[in-house]
């Protein structure tokens, strides 16, 4: 529970068809075994107890006899898990009998949630027994009134975000479920016990659907589905379980299976992305809510976190998505190209990562528009740092896209620009590195005016959210491509392109993608890049991996360093980890003031640094609280 991680299982258990004991057996039997993998809220299917095929027996006294001793023998027996149990099991109430799911939980029962909608078509024929739920009320059991009712909420004291409702199976393939009232009142967590009978197509379409809901409502959606037990006189259940996060599945059981699968669903981040969407309305009607007292323990997490959130996991994932975001990007340029009539783009263009993308985008821009490639510039702009594996490598990427190559050596300018000021040209301090950036910038504006064209921006998110830039210098452009792609990104996009490109220029690429990140601004030791960004302020995978979480997020210092530790398991020392998230707090903080200037540039993804779009800070906000976070890990 610890970071708001609640392990979650659902369990479909092997029956028989309205032998309750034999059910309450199984049924505590998959209760400890969840229990034991560290589950705190488990689920089981619709009307368990029973079995959900019991037809005209569910008029009998007997049965509904024995499933409330079986209810009660189930409450004692899990009584020392320290977990919630649901199950389903028939109730009945006055006159109407009631298709219920019954929460467990220290060995009492804590509510009973009956089905709202009753099906009557096709192979269900519910309504010959069962009655629609009541919205509140109670029911006796065991001598002793329980809270009874579609809206109610339990709710853990000692961590409100883990607050969860109920629906029942065909709950959720109405068009209005009960589920998106429940979590507009509150609950983060919807658990479903469903009889989800199997015929050809229909797990496609419940996964669909579970996903979906979950995405709605942004919500846990835990989907308990009945399995091997049930009488197969007219139907198959296939005990197909789901466990969906706000519209990602974290776990899914084979089919035709019994057992239990279990996830670890995040409900600060539920809660966090329904404050951050001002059209999650809340319902203002006043739910029954019931609490339980279930202390914080710490959750052995099975949850995998990527170490590149922002790439695709899959090859065929990740080549569609650089295409889209290739297509993103140009649309942009192309749609501001011809808002300014404008049909020259200039590029300075280093032989690095970020500004080779910036001229494949460029270039899709112009073929996109109709307009020639002529007149894009590349601008090439050695000074003290350049190597010739960077010089050469843009000089052919000029050629090898048919672009207008132009060379200003700014060294001369730089001195004399040193000499201005009374700056030695020999201490390599960041005014002997900033003037070279600054010089590169006044020469694009330059060059923009002369040809009538756009300066386009180079610098990417990473960098903008580190302040990895000088301030009036590649700071600023007339439209900046790159400016909400993370570096990790900017390598898949660029390698995509080598991929898709023929030769020469695919050998020009991956030259590109195997230099080292540098701005180039410090001599070369030996015609070698001795200025490598990572070695200075960090590696970017961590960084970026940072910025997922903080930004989209909002996740607090100690757990992002916690999913980091899951993430780069093997690949750096907790230590290292340590360094560089305070190393980012720092400097996320510390650079905002850059990052309130920012040019027009396209929104590519759910992280972006624009001061008009997705992230708004002020420049003199305080970072203690976060540094004081990091620093005590």
């Amino acid at each position: 529970m610890k970071n708001g991680f609640i392990k979650c299982a659902c369990a479909t258990p092997e029956i028989k068809v309205a032998d309750c004991r034999y059910n309450a057996q199984r049924i505590v039997e998959l209760a400890n075994d969840a229990a034991k993998k560290g589950a705190s809220l488990i689920a089981f299917p619709e009307l368990c107890i029973t079995a959900y095929t019991c037809g005209d027996l569910f008029l009998q006294r007997k049965l509904l006899e024995s499933a409330l001793d079986a209810l009660e023998s189930i409450a004692r027996d899990t009584s020392r898990l320290g977990a919630i149990v649901i199950v389903g099991l028939p109730i009945a109430v006055n006159s109407a009998l009631y298709n219920c799911a019954a929460v467990l939980y220290g060995g009492k029962i804590l509510g009973i949630v009956p089905k709202k909608n009753i099906p009557n078509y096709s192979e269900f024929y519910e309504a010959r027994h069962f009655t629609s739920g009541i919205p509140n009320g109670t029911v006796t059991i065991g001598g002793k009134p329980i809270p009874f009712g579609t809206d109610i909420l339990f709710c853990s004291k000692n961590m409100p975000e883990f607050t969860f409702g109920i629906e029942i199976c065909e709950d959720l393939w109405v068009p209005n479920p009960p589920s998106s009232r429940l979590t507009c009142m509150g609950a983060n967590i919807i658990v479903n016990l469903s009889a989800s009978d199997e015929v050809i197509s229909k797990a496609e379409y419940r996964r669909m659907l579970v996903s979906s809901q979950s995405a709605r409502t942004v919500c846990g959606y835990l989907y308990a589905d009945a399995g091997f037990g049930e009488s197969t006189t007219d139907m198959v259940f296939a005990g197909h379980n789901l466990i969906c996060e706000n519209g990602a599945m974290l776990a899914e059981s084979e089919r035709f299976t019994t057992g239990v699968i279990t996830a670890d669903i995040d409900v600060f981040r539920l809660e966090g992305e329904r404050r951050r969407m001002n059209t999650y309305s809340a319902d203002e009607s006043i739910p029954t809510t019931v609490n339980f007292d279930m202390p914080v323990k710490e959750t052995v997490l099975e949850r995998r976190f990527a170490r590149t959130p922002f790439v695709p996991s899959s090859k065929d994932d990740l080549d569609a998505r650089c295409k889209e975001i290739l297509s993103l990007q140009s649309t942009g340029l192309a749609t501001r190209l011809r808002h300014t009539r404008c049909k020259n783009a200039v590029i300075g263009l280093s032989g690095g990562l970020d500004s080779t993308l910036a001229l494949i985008v460029t270039v899709r821009a112009f073929d996109m528009s109709g307009l020639d490639r002529n007149g894009i510039t590349a601008v090439t702009m050695p000074c003290f740092g350049t190597t010739s594996r960077t010089y050469n490598n843009a000089v052919s990427l000029a050629r090898a896209y048919g672009v207008k190559l132009l060379e200003v050596n700014i060294k001369a300018a730089v001195l004399q620009h040193f000499n201005d000021i009374g700056h030695d040209g020999k201490t390599l301090d960041v005014t002997y590195e900033n003037s070279q950036a600054r010089e590169r910038t006044q020469v694009l504006m330059d060059i923009a005016n002369k040809v009538n064209g756009l300066v386009i921006g180079t610098g990417d998110l990473s960098e903008l959210a580190l302040g990895w830039a000088t301030y009036n210098g590649d700071h600023m452009s007339m439209y900046a491509v790159n400016a909400s792609i993370p570096k990790t990104l900017v390598r898949y996009i660029t390698a995509y392109e080598a991929s898709v490109s023929d030769e020469p220029l695919r050998t020009v690429l991956l030259d590109v993608l195997d230099t080292p990140v540098s701005p180039e601004l410090l001599p070369p030791d030996k015609n070698e890049i001795a200025q490598k960004t990572e070695e200075l302020v960090g590696p970017y995978e961590l960084h970026d991996f940072f910025l997922y979480y903080m930004v989209r997020f909002g996740f607090e210092p100690n757990k992002i360093f916690r999913l980091a530790l899951i993430a780069f398991e093997g690949a750096y020392e907790r230590e290292t980890i340590k360094k560089w998230l305070v190393t980012f707090i720092r400097r996320f903080f510390a650079q905002q003031f850059k990052r309130s200037c920012l040019p027009d540039g396209p929104k590519v993804g759910s992280v972006t640094l624009s001061p008009r779009g997705d992230f708004r800070m002020p420049s003199d906000a305080s970072a203690a609280a976060w540094i004081a976070e990091a620093e005590a890990l």
